[in-house]
C-alpha cells in the first residue's frame, strides 16, 4: 500500500528536533510520496535540504504563499519563477489568496495569484491553491484563467458541496485532510457525493492535524486517520482508496 501526502511542510521548524524520526514514522504506515509547498524564499534552501535527504519520496513546487504576499512580492515571484526555470519541480503551489489574517494586501495577493497561474500554464505545471476565507475572489481569477492548462489541487477543501463542484469544474481535485474528521469539519456530511476520481490526500503538517491529534502538531504518519474516515464515507477499504488517491496524485503531478 502506498499513500501519498500532497500537501506537507516537512522543512518547517516544527520538525527541527526529530524529523528524521517524523519521517520514519510516516514511511513505516506506508506513506512514500511527499508533495512539498513552498511559502516564500526563506524555506527554499530548507526544502532542498530535505529533497537531498529523501530523494527518493519528497517532491517539491516552488510558489509564494498568499498569506507571505507583503511589500516585496514582486521580488519574491521573480524568485519563484527564476527557481521554475531552472530545475524541476511538480507545481506551482501554495498560491491562492488568504483573506483570514489580513486584508491589507488583497490586491497584490489577487495580482500573484494570476501571475504564478499563468508561470504554471507556461512550464505546463498544475497549481496548487490555498483558499481561506476567499472562495469567491478566488473562483473570479479561475474563472478568468479556465481556459487551456488549468489544472490542479484545491488544497485544504473546506467549502459547501456546490464550491465542491465548481473547484472540480476548474480542473482541480480536492485536497482532504484533517478537516474530514472534525465534528464541525461539515465537509464529512456531503463529501460521499463527490466522485473519488477528484479527491486527493494531504495532511498540512504541521497544521490541521486530525482527530485524535487535533490541537497538537500535525506529521504525515496521521494521514491515515484521515484515510479512515474516509473508509467510513465511502465504503472502501483503506487499502483501496490509498491506491485511488495515490493514482489521482500521479494524474495531477505526473510522477
Amino acid at each position: 500500500m502506498i499513500i501519498t501526502d500532497t500537501h506537507t511542510h516537512l522543512y518547517s521548524e516544527a520538525f527541527e528536533g526529530d524529523r528524521d524520526e517524523m519521517m520514519r514514522r510516516a514511511l513505516d504506515a506506508g506513506v512514500e510520496r511527499f508533495f512539498i509547498p513552498a511559502i516564500d524564499s526563506t524555506y527554499t534552501q530548507s526544502m532542498l535540504d530535505l529533497e537531498s535527504n529523501y530523494p527518493q519520496n519528497v517532491f517539491l513546487m516552488m510558489g509564494l504563499h498568499p498569506t507571505h504576499v507583503k511589500e516585496n512580492y514582486k521580488e519574491e515571484l521573480v524568485h519563484v519563477e527564476e527557481w521554475i526555470s531552472k530545475r524541476k519541480f511538480y507545481a506551482v503551489g501554495e498560491i491562492g489568496i488568504d483573506l483570514y489574517w489580513d486584508k491589507t494586501f488583497l490586491k497584490q495577493q489577487q495580482e500573484a495569484f494570476v501571475y504564478q497561474i499563468r508561470l504554471a500554464k507556461k512550464h505546463q505545471l498544475p497549481i496548487v491553491i490555498h483558499c481561506r476565507e476567499a472562495f469567491d475572489e478566488i473562483f473570479e481569477i479561475l474563472e478568468q484563467e479556465k481556459e487551456s492548462g488549468l489544472y490542479g489541487i484545491f488544497h485544504c477543501f473546506t467549502g459547501t458541496l456546490e464550491q465542491a463542484h465548481q473547484a472540480i469544474s476548474y480542473g482541480m481535485k480536492l485536497g482532504i485532510g484533517g478537516v474530514a474528521t472534525f465534528k464541525n469539519g461539515k465537509i464529512d456530511q456531503f463529501l460521499g457525493q463527490i466522485d473519488l476520481e477528484h479527491i486527493v490526500l494531504e495532511t498540512d503538517s504541521p497544521y490541521l492535524a486530525p482527530v485524535p491529534f487535533r490541537g497538537k502538531r500535525n506529521e504525515s504518519a496521521y494521514i491515515v486517520k484521515v484515510l479512515e474516515k474516509l473508509s467510513l464515507i465511502y465504503g472502501k477499504s483503506i487499502e483501496e482508496l490509498a491506491e485511488i488517491t495515490t493514482e489521482n496524485s500521479k494524474n495531477v503531478f505526473g510522477i
